[in-house]
């Protein structure tokens, strides 16, 4: 006797080799064009999905999901963070969200750092340089950035991500330092040999480095505003490679402007795609097209574990990745 295939509706193009399982095991409607849904389709895919699997790109709001059909049951999200998600409507609907944590966190930490190196370094200027037939040779005072060694780092947000990126700082002789909303364990402080801080304020203030690493929250909104970043010194960096909107984006490029920041980092951004004007012509500003999860073996194990938590529910358990509003 054939089992019945839950109807699932791909937002956008995945990996082929998660949507060719996708189709073996589900009755999976793919997105061939792999354009964004406008708000139309999206309202016209939770009419007809059981099992909704959105992107970053897709606003899943509480006016959706109230408008969804009685046969929505999940929504499986191909991504870490749920921020785009209303998540309490969800439940309240007795809609079951999951999401990918952990498959992204080494690839993350990676693109981090490297804009550590790309910024300290002069590493994107340079490159530009070498490309525009611009390279005279080598003099004593050009083109110098600074070292890393013995810097401060101060990570704002000591998850999974951040304490990669702790872990890859301590190898380039960074000093570790971290805010979060509690500390991590005593074993874990150790190994990274982390600094703790209850006051954000007070640790912004004392870095060479801030790395942005934590969620997109109703707290988190603005996290670093126009008076926070004031508090950066003017030799600080700027990495966020986490979301856009922990940025006031418009005191940022103030900030840039004036030259009260060293550098800026970003591969996030508040208004995304769209990039705030003042922070684009700056040479000791790197902008990246959000590359944090962009790797091969990434995304095929955010497909896996999409596929996992369908097959889960499918099969009348509960899926391992499921988020509920106090996991926020």
């Amino acid at each position: 006797m054939s089992v019945r295939k839950l109807k699932v509706v791909l937002t956008r193009r995945l990996p082929d080799a998660v949507e060719t399982r996708m189709r073996e095991l589900f009755d999976a409607e793919l997105n061939l064009k792999d354009q964004p849904m406008d708000r139309a389709a999206l309202q016209a895919a939770v009419q007809r999905a059981e099992v909704l699997v959105p992107t970053i790109t897709d606003v899943i709001d509480a006016d959706l999901i109230n408008g969804a059909g009685d046969q929505l049951k999940m929504i499986a999200n191909f991504g870490a963070g749920v921020d785009h998600i209303d998540i309490d409507a969800a439940v309240a609907r007795g809609i079951i969200v999951t999401n990918t944590p952990g498959v992204l966190t080494e690839d993350t930490a990676d693109l981090a750092m490297s804009l550590i190196l790309a910024v300290s370094r002069r590493i994107v200027e340079g490159a530009q340089v070498v490309a525009e037939g611009r390279f005279e040779g080598w003099t004593p005072t050009w083109m110098c950035g600074r070292k890393l060694w013995g810097k401060r780092l101060g990570i704002v947000g000591m998850g999974r991500i951040g304490q990669a990126l702790a872990r890859r700082a301590r190898a380039f002789g960074l000093q570790v330092h971290y805010h979060n909303r509690k500390p991590v364990s005593a074993l874990i402080e150790e190994e990274l040999g982390a600094t703790y801080w209850d006051d954000l304020d007070q640790m912004l203030a004392r870095m060479d480095i801030v790395s942005l690493n934590c969620p997109a929250t109703k707290d988190t909104h603005h996290l670093l505003s126009a008076e926070r970043l004031a508090r950066l010194q003017p030799h600080a960096i700027l990495i966020n490679t986490a979301r856009g909107d922990l940025i006031d984006e418009a005191a940022l490029s103030q900030a840039v402007a004036t030259r009260s920041l060293s550098g800026v980092g970003l591969d996030v951004f508040e208004n995304e795609p769209a990039i705030h004007p003042g922070l684009l012509g700056h040479p000791n500003v790197v902008l990246l097209p959000h590359l944090g999860s962009a790797t091969l073996e990434a995304r095929q194990d955010m497909g896996d574990r999409v596929i996992a938590n369908v097959m889960t529910y499918q099969n009348g358990h509960r899926p391992p990745d499921r988020v509920i509003p106090a996991m926020l």
